[in-house]
């Protein structure tokens, strides 16, 4: 035996297995030329020769059964004596599992498709422990099979479905026949849809179409740990693409969650005796063992995975690290789950090795439990138990947190109902207690299913009692009611507020306070789903970042697809942003700046994906590419809720030049029609819904001019042609979309325009009367209309382009940054500052609040002053009405005729 600690180690495990595990003293025994090899060169040079196993004309059937012993011994004493870490010991077990279901295969093929390509037409997913390459020392494999009757080679006259069937029977018995030279491994196929009456090779199309229509959720979630392991790859491959989406829903489908719940539930029923900890614990089924972790991590990953790919990992252990590298999971629970299980898996093993028994029960004889124990290592059961319990009780907590039951129940008798709304905050208890009795009937399409009416009845206590906490509880009830008649289905949006209560106090502060956002919701209730992330009230990435994960999120060969998968991840980014308001989680001027990084960077991914398109048909120009130019609220990165997003779509190059491709056009016409695709590409309606209203309106000439124009024309047009007020547009002006270099010398266009000397007198009458024609035409709808209002932001807006304009100086498209250089110049009232920032607030909160600008409900005055920063809603209005005064007059002094 090797020297040294290593060398001590093994002769340690291999004492300790010849005196309490009577298998590997067999295992021993039978292997005499690794025991002897293990003795004299150690652990790695027994691998070695077992890796080399040679055939000797041996029949297939008897070589497996050898190399199983072999494996089976050197992982044993691996694992024992410490050489082999946990997830070494797993991925070994695995790796000889793949290897055997593949020799077993190609048994089959030989003795029913002799001369065929081994594999064609037949495969076979591993599922389980083994899907997921981290098999017990003693465990069956569970498997699946699949096959094309197109491919799978039959002889004529044959049927192929039958054949299949033989075949998958040879897979079976060549592994789990037991010989005078033993087994290979136990199979298991009862994961197969209907396993008591369908055949035990299925045909792929009916398997998909299972598993896409009919599937029980549990069944479904199998498909987590689900590999390719032997046969034909394309098959399996196309199998498993297919049914991707059915496994990994982006809208979540909670009703798998809870069946998993409601599975340990069972599984803590049925197995009761074997619950409490000690003596006869199931360390798999029992509360806090190996079981909940999985259940655990698995509830974690459907609940995020449809969304985040990079969270499916199929392994327990790579899926906490997963989970908690994405911030889904609290990094130390994470940690301390691997941790145990680990040590349960470990444990597990050494239950295994004693007999190879499939058994996961501490041994409830003392005897029988100290011999597990000093297989381990330590001096007795006691210690055992010790060395378990902490970390059993961890994970039973953890587990109980996430799968606790709320069980009460809302009355259902009429006045005890209206007394349990009475009781819970509603002033006027009538009518909720007509509306919750509609839906107990079944009256909306979305409560008539039994299923939907048993989700509500979970979710009733928590949402009357935050409703009726609600500073409007009819109001949040009669939008929820809107809410439900307008949805197509409610079940899932039911078990996704059962599943996380937390959200129903955001879903009530939505129906009071912000109706933009509720209307929104009862368009696409999926927008909820948005806010089950722990980052959901974070305010988003920077631009750049954002770009590559909305890339990556969109990632598709179908353009259409693609245009939908955007529209769906900005519109869950700009709901959260509102939602950031309402639960007064961020400052409304950083989510203004959060709006317009998201706009941006759908504006990049999109815009990239518009000329991909483009071009497959149009080719390129070379030298020539397109630029855009974002104004007014996009430019000053100042976005509201309800924004639309002002460009202008320029190309660089000669206009006299031609694509080549398919169909070559000039330049002029080819960027018209790609600034068409672009537009179209953010703004028009899919299955999704819409995106962003666009308004290319700032272009030079407007509504007259071509869509795109040259870099040439534009600075031509605002040196000869533009108007005054297309120059204080300009003010705002950054440019979005191109090349660096590009985009570079466009700003440079942009400040040698705005820096041109002026004759003060004429742009302040052109301001003054382009004021007057807004106020004439678009007048204010009401005292909150932030934005129109006499000394409201454009009145403020104005204030900073004219001075800009006259003076040449203060050019910044933010127009906090351009105050405050116009404030240090003297140019501005320091107050202009805070008016700004008020002003801001009050817009990008009321925008949601109140989108009509008219009037804001009394429920809802003290979030918009809390937004706004401000004590209450009497001092909202005072600053307001000051901050409003401040700028009025200072437009006043500066429009003046004197």
């Amino acid at each position: 035996m090797g020297k040294g600690i290593d060398g001590d180690r093994l002769a340690g495990a291999i004492d300790r297995a010849e005196r309490f595990s009577p298998f590997l003293t067999r295992l021993m025994q039978n292997q005499h030329t690794f025991s002897e090899i293990l003795r004299s060169d150690g652990l790695a040079a027994a691998w070695e020769t077992a890796n080399q196993f040679e055939h000797d004309g041996q029949d297939r059937r008897v070589r497996m059964r050898n190399q199983r012993e072999a494996v089976a011994l050197l992982t044993a004493l691996g694992d024992l004596s410490g050489l082999s870490d946990f997830e070494t010991t797993v991925r070994r077990l695995s790796d000889f599992a793949d290897h055997a279901v593949r020799e077993a295969l190609e048994i089959a093929f030989e003795r029913h498709c002799e001369g065929a390509d081994a594999g064609r037409g037949f495969v076979i997913l591993a599922l389980g422990k083994h899907g997921s390459r981290e098999l017990n020392y003693s465990s069956d494999v569970d498997l699946l099979f699949l096959m094309d009757p197109e491919t799978l080679p039959v002889a004529q006259g044959r049927d192929a479905e039958k054949q299949a069937v033989r075949m998958g029977r040879e897979v079976v018995d060549a592994l789990q026949e037991r010989t005078g030279d033993g087994y290979v491994f136990r199979v298991d196929l009862r994961l197969r849809p209907s396993p008591e009456i369908t055949p035990i090779v299925l045909p792929v199309n009916p398997a998909i179409a299972y598993y896409e229509s009919n599937a029980e959720p549990w069944e479904r979630a199998a498909f987590i740990r689900a590999r390719i392991v032997a046969g034909d790859t394309a098959l399996g491959e196309r199998f498993l693409k297919t049914i991707e989406p059915f496994v990994w829903r982006r809208a979540l489908d909670f009703g798998t969650i809870n069946e998993i719940q409601s599975i340990s539930h069972r599984i803590r029923d049925h197995y009761g005796d074997r619950q409490v900890f000690g003596p006869g614990f199931d360390l798999k089924r029992g509360r806090g063992g190996i079981r909940e972790i999985e259940f655990f991590a698995q509830i974690h990953q459907l609940i995020h995975g449809g969304r985040e790919p990079e969270l499916r990992a199929p392994a327990t252990l790579d899926a906490l690290a997963a989970l908690s590298g994405a911030g889904h999971i609290d990094r130390a629970v994470g940690e301390e789950l691997a941790n145990a299980y680990r040590l349960f898996r470990t444990i597990e093993h050494r239950l295994q090795m004693v007999e190879d028994q499939q058994t996961h029960i501490l041994p409830a004889r003392r005897e029988a439990l100290d011999n597990v124990a000093r297989l381990h290592g330590v001096d007795d059961g006691d210690e055992l138990l010790a060395l378990l319990m902490e970390p059993v009780e961890y994970v039973g907590t953890i587990y109980d947190e996430l799968v606790s039951d709320r069980g009460q129940r809302i009355p259902k008798e009429r006045d005890a109902l209206e007394h349990h709304l009475g009781a819970a905050g509603f002033a006027e208890s009538a009518d909720p207690r007509r509306r919750i009795e509609r839906w107990r009937a079944g009256k909306l399409p979305t409560t008539r299913s039994v299923a939907a009416r048993a989700a509500l009845e979970a979710i009733l206590p928590v949402l009357v009692e935050r409703f009726g906490a609600a500073p409007d509880p009819i109001g949040a009830t009669n939008r929820f009611d809107a809410l439900l008649s307008s949805l197509p289905s409610a079940v899932n949006f039911f078990r996704l507020l059962e599943a996380r209560p937390g959200l129903v106090q955001m879903l009530a502060d939505i129906l009071s306070h912000a109706p933009a956002l509720a209307d929104e919701l009862a368009r696409r209730a999926e927008l909820f789903d948005s806010l089950i992330d722990a980052t959901a009230l974070d305010l988003p990435e920077p631009t750049g970042e954002l770009i590559d994960i909305f890339r990556q999120r969109s990632r598709s060969d179908d353009y259409q697809q693609r245009l939908d998968r955007m529209r769906q991840l900005v519109g869950e980014e700009r709901f959260a942003l509102g939602t950031q308001i309402i639960e007064g989680a961020s400052d409304p001027l950083d989510v203004a700046a959060g709006y317009s990084r998201v706009a941006e960077a759908a504006l990049n991914v999109l815009t990239d994906a518009a000329i991909a398109e483009f071009e497959t048909q149009h080719g390129r120009i070379a030298g020539s590419e397109l630029v855009i130019l974002a104004l007014g609220r996009l430019g000053g990165e100042a976005l509201t809720h309800a924004s639309d997003l002002d460009l202008v779509y320029l190309f660089t190059g000669d206009h006299g030049a031609q694509s080549v491709g398919r169909r070559a056009l000039g330049a002029t016409n080819y960027y018209q029609r790609l600034a068409q695709r672009v537009t179209a590409a953010l703004s028009v309606p899919t299955a999704a819904g819409p995106l962003y209203e666009i308004d290319t309106r700032l272009r030079p000439s407007g509504e007259q001019g071509l869509l795109a124009v040259s870099f040439d024309s534009f600075a031509r047009y605002h040196a000869d042609k533009a108007w005054t007020w297309e120059h204080m547009a300009l003010a705002r002006a950054r440019p979005v979309y191109g090349s660096d270099a590009a985009k570079a010398e466009l700003a440079r266009m942009i400040e040698e325009t705005l820096r041109r000397p002026r004759e003060s007198a004429m742009v302040v009458a052109d301001a003054r009367r382009m004021r007057s024609e807004i106020a004439e035409h678009k007048p204010p709808a009401g005292m909150l209309d932030v934005k129109l209002v006499s000394g409201g932001l454009v009145d403020l807006e104005f204030c900073v382009h004219v001075t800009q304009l006259i003076e040449g100086r203060g050019f910044d498209p933010h127009l906090p940054a351009a105050i405050e250089a116009l404030i240090g110049a003297g140019l501005l009232p320091p107050p202009m500052r805070d008016a700004h920032a008020l002003l801001t607030r009050m817009l990008v909160t009321l925008r949601l609040v109140s989108p009509a600008s008219t009037d804001v409900p009394a429920g809802s005055q003290p979030l918009v002053a809390k937004a706004c920063r401000k004590e209450n809603w009497d001092a909202l209005l005072a600053d307001y009405d000051a901050a409003r005064q401040c700028v009025a007059d200072h437009w006043a002094r500066m429009s003046s005729d004197d």
